[in-house]
């Protein structure tokens, strides 16, 4: 098979309703799957039901994003896996361009498309825009993304990119270099898994690029909102495995204490505006990743070990000093450097 695409669904039967039609009529014969990770509403009961063209693989529980992707990943055979969420839209064409994109460019691992927000179409969705990047102590932003500024797509990146990390929301990725890099931690459960996995990849030699001829639609935030305590969790003590398992010994010291100081504003900003379960969120972070950080080391020793670049050697700065100090709010304007 050619490509798979899979769905991992949780408790999303109204998105699948709304959606995965849309996903089957345009993707040219793809095969379609969907992983449910242990839904308790009637997900899979409605998939036997009403689309028994798709295939389900039913998972015991909810291994959370990451550890259900590999537990489902490994029962499916292609050439490369198209990793979707359930509340993305997808039109005509929608698959074509990133699969010609990476027939005729072998040195490339990854890809995704220009990510626009279904709610509102000439907007970029925050999950991803138009390719992801990283700032040198590890914040992520993306062609169309810095921060809470979304831009107005008004196709200023319609380039084909090289970026250090594509969207988990729609994620065209060989199975061979998927599990060459390891595949996702699991142990991120849910947020910049992806992340982690395209530096392993760019690290090791690959490309990971944005194909925006390709366009798909996302909800977002369908499972965890804006403002969730255990959101907030998972991105900051995540953000920290990501810098643990990746960066060079002659940075990692120092990164971790500037991240450090900057956690620590963020946790006062918190309790300042009241928001104390967000606060108290940032500080089980960092208890958890103190907690945890011996279990990353053979994965960093890996990661060292097998890397023959640094992403992150021509990285901005602090897109926080951009964004804050420089009120400079968009990709374009970060790297006019």
């Amino acid at each position: 098979m050619k490509v798979a695409i899979v769905i991992l669904n949780w408790n999303g039967l109204s998105m699948m309703q709304r959606f995965l039609g849309g996903v089957v009529r345009h993707s040219g014969g793809a095969e379609v799957i969907v992983a449910d990770n242990g839904s308790t509403d009637d997900s899979v009961t409605w998939l036997k039901a009403e689309m028994p063209e798709v295939r389900v693989i039913q998972l015991p529980r909810n291994y959370g994003f990451a550890e259900g992707y590999n537990q489902a990943l490994r029962s499916v055979e292609a050439e490369y896996y198209l990793l979707l969420n359930s509340d993305v839209e997808v039109r005509e064409g929608w698959l074509q361009s990133m699969l010609t994109y990476m027939d005729s460019h072998p040195e490339a691992a990854a890809c995704q498309p220009k990510l626009l927000c279904q709610t509102k179409p000439e907007s970029f969705e925050y999950a991803g825009a138009s390719g992801g990047y990283l700032d040198r102590l590890g914040y992520p932003y993306c062609r169309g993304r810095v921060f809470s500024t979304v831009e107005t797509d008004c196709h200023q990146y319609d380039k084909i990119a090289h970026c250090l990390w594509a969207t988990g929301a729609c994620l065209l990725i060989r199975s061979k270099d998927y599990w060459d890099a390891g595949g996702l931690d699991g142990r991120f459960f849910a947020h910049q898994e992806e992340i982690d996995l395209c530096w392993r990849i760019v690290a090791r030699g690959r490309d990971v690029v944005c194909v925006p001829e390709s366009v798909a639609y996302h909800v977002g935030g369908g499972t965890l909102e804006a403002g969730n305590p255990y959101k907030t969790f998972l991105n900051f003590r995540n953000n920290l495995f990501l810098l643990y398992k990746n960066l060079p010994a002659e940075r990692l010291s120092t990164v971790l204490c500037r991240r450090f100081f900057l956690d620590a504003l963020a946790f006062l900003g918190f309790l300042l505006t009241a928001q104390v379960k967000l606060a108290c969120a940032v500080f089980r972070a960092w208890l958890s990743f103190w907690h945890m950080k011996s279990e990353f080391m053979p994965d960093r020793r890996e990661n060292m070990e097998k890397a023959v670049c640094d992403p992150l050697s021509d990285a901005v700065g602090s897109i926080l000093w951009q964004y804050y100090a420089r009120r400079r709010k968009t990709w374009k304007q970060i790297n006019d450097r």
